[in-house]
């Protein structure tokens, strides 16, 4: 099993990390780290990752996982969006992780879809064609969406478990002793204070403009 992993400049590195620590570990499966040009890639926080295939050279990946960024127009190009719907039509799943579902919005893949994505970005999914869905993990048909960031690991989970069954992804879970158990009950838009919501809200749209 062919494992794609879109990576691009401005990306957010753990919507990468957090799913490739699962997926990469599934019995037979080869990662592969793909971008337009192989290459360095830097992240939206300064990381240095790096694409060892071109897209061209990985056209049909059994499997296709799309990270999110602050700004994912480095992953919105004609080439990138083309090799998208090319991969996806090949696929047995297509993944994102946060606003990487803006991407497969882009790419036309989720018109009239349920799908996630991070709470600051689902009037954009929306109005890019999308019925967005306030939850961690939402599938519909062979593409799986999940929410901010950390939900990729959620994800990929879940992932394993369509494709492997429950205690294939237990152990994963348990190998990588994800238990999650935050100092702070403060993780969605529901459950944090109104005021750091909006506080949250108003740096990020710094962040994008910048």
């Amino acid at each position: 099993m062919h494992i794609a992993f879109l990576l691009y400049d401005k990306m957010t590195c753990l919507d990468l990390t957090g799913p490739h620590e699962v997926l990469a570990r599934l019995p037979g499966a080869t990662a592969h780290r793909v971008a337009r040009v192989a290459g360095p890639i830097t992240t939206d926080l300064g990381m240095t990752l790096y694409a060892e295939v071109a897209l061209a050279d990985l056209p049909a990946p059994d499997l296709l996982v799309v990270p999110g960024a602050s700004d994912i127009e480095a992953a919105c190009d004609d080439a990138t969006l083309a090799w998208l719907r090319g991969a996806h039509a090949s696929a047995t799943w297509t993944m994102s992780v946060c606003t990487g579902s803006l991407i497969l919005a882009r790419a036309g893949l989720l018109n009239g879809k349920r799908a996630t994505t991070h709470w600051a970005a689902m009037d954009q999914l929306k109005a890019l064609g999308a019925e967005p869905v306030a939850k961690r993990v939402v599938r519909d048909g062979n593409i799986l969406t999940t929410a901010g960031v950390s939900a990729g690991i959620d994800g990929a989970l879940t992932l394993t478990a369509e494709l492997m069954g429950p205690t294939v992804a237990q152990a994963l879970q348990l190998g990588i002793e994800y238990d999650p158990d935050p100092p702070f009950d403060a993780g969605s838009p529901a459950k944090a204070p109104p005021d750091l919501v909006e506080r949250v809200r108003a740096g990020m749209a710094r962040d994008a403009a910048a």
